[in-house]
């Protein structure tokens, strides 16, 4: 079957005022079923379940598939055009700095930090070293998150050369993870397919046999571990001469953490250096996980054969948490605050996602199309609440009642 982003969309709505609904439904379940339970601090994703109305036109010419010029009716395509040309208008006036720049100081400020948190492990207190844990984790998780989701939309360079080299570098070195499996995966598909059946829609990060106490609390810990073996696991489906090179890559990575905490830090046994590479590993293991299942899971879900047109996709099925420092550096504004602008334009970097988040939420809010904005303690209340709902069975499938 088809899966490109111009797949048709077979309407099936009623005319309205001369305007055309475009209601999601969801099969097998009433309308509310997806709507956001009563959450601490107020949860802003019920619009999703409710539905929108088209905007406005975007010029008086536009005219309907029949001929009528009408106002109200608007081509998904000139949608994501227009805000794709306002976008771009911020990008061209933007100086280097801003389009990679401070992207690239943000991680070679982690690397600057490196030598002080390996430092800080060789004191015999317990606050410098408590410092050196949390310095090493936090730049860990700059350098495999961050850079790592950086380098896989070749967003730190304009060079495709470079930009192959950054993705090795954070992807496997620094991640141990396979470039070519992780650019598959969440570029080709994730992307592609955001929130579609069986291709994006985020099931890899469901284990239906835990429970919720467990998956959300304890599991995390286990990420420093099962990364590696999930990309060992992958690379049977790679050529021999990128197996190799990531499996060199990713032995360096631990080989270079391992040595530095024996000979910088002063550890006196390979167990507790390897202890401490764990917690530093996991330090913000629970917040990664959290981020990837809050802003996808339970929102629409859509079938490969009946699957919106992009800017329809990207608003329904993306979600933005607020603002916040420590992930913010660590994990990026595209990863946190601004999840929907990165997928709706996945080439630019967490700072520009960040410059063109007001154009973005300003033009969907005009369309009267969803932007859906949560917090983060709202989100943990839902998955804990909803947990088999959202985590164990399978998705309600969306279609879009007359869409534009």
């Amino acid at each position: 079957m088809p899966l490109e982003d111009g797949d048709p969309v077979r309407p099936r709505g009623r005319q309205l005022n001369a305007e055309v609904s475009a209601i999601p439904r969801f099969r097998g379940m009433r309308d509310s079923s997806l709507r956001s339970t009563a959450a601490p601090g107020g949860s802003r994703t019920d619009a999703v379940a409710e539905g929108w109305e088209p905007g406005p036109a975007l010029r008086d010419g536009d005219v309907t598939p029949g001929g009528a010029s009408q106002r109200a009716w608007q081509p998904e395509e000139a949608l994501m055009t227009e805000l794709s040309e306002l976008v771009q208008k911020v990008v061209k006036s933007s100086s280097w700095w801003e389009r990679h720049g401070m992207d690239i100081s943000i991680l070679a400020c982690s690397f600057l930090l490196l030598p002080a948190g390996f430092l800080c492990l060789r004191s015999a207190q317990a606050i410098p070293f408590l410092v050196g844990v949390l310095t090493l984790g936090v730049v860990h998780h700059t350098l495999t998150v961050k850079g790592s989701h950086l380098a896989s939309h070749n967003a730190l360079t304009e060079s495709k050369s470079w930009g192959k080299v950054w993705a090795i570098f954070f992807i496997e070195l620094c991640s141990a993870f396979t470039v070519e499996q992780a650019t598959y995966n969440h570029v080709k598909i994730h992307h592609g397919y955001t929130n579609v059946i069986g291709l994006g829609d985020s099931s890899t990060w469901k284990l239906p046999f835990l429970n919720r106490y467990v998956y959300m609390f304890m599991a995390p810990l286990a990420v420093p571990i099962l990364t590696p073996l999930v990309a060992l696991d992958l690379l049977r489906n790679v050529e021999w001469k990128a197996a190799l090179r990531t499996l060199c890559c990713m032995f360096l990575g631990f080989y270079c953490h391992y040595w530095l905490l024996l000979h910088v830090s002063g550890f006196q046994s390979p167990w507790s250096a390897l202890l401490c590479m764990l917690v530093t590993r996991s330090l913000l293991a629970h917040p990664y996980i959290h981020v990837n299942i809050f802003q996808h899971i339970g929102l629409p879900m859509f079938a490969a054969d009946r699957k919106p047109k992009r800017i329809h996709l990207m608003s329904l099925g993306v979600l933005n948490l607020p603002r916040n420092p420590l992930l913010d550096w660590s994990f990026g504004h595209s990863l946190i605050s601004c999840h929907v602008e990165h997928h709706l334009f996945p080439s630019l970097s967490d700072n520009m996602c960040l410059k063109i988040k007001p154009i973005v939420s300003q033009y969907l809010k005009q369309k009267k199309l969803p932007y859906n904005e949560d917090t983060y303690s709202s989100r943990l209340w839902l998955f804990l609440q909803r947990y088999e709902e959202l985590m164990v069975h399978a998705p309600p499938i969306t279609e879009l009642v007359g869409i534009q």
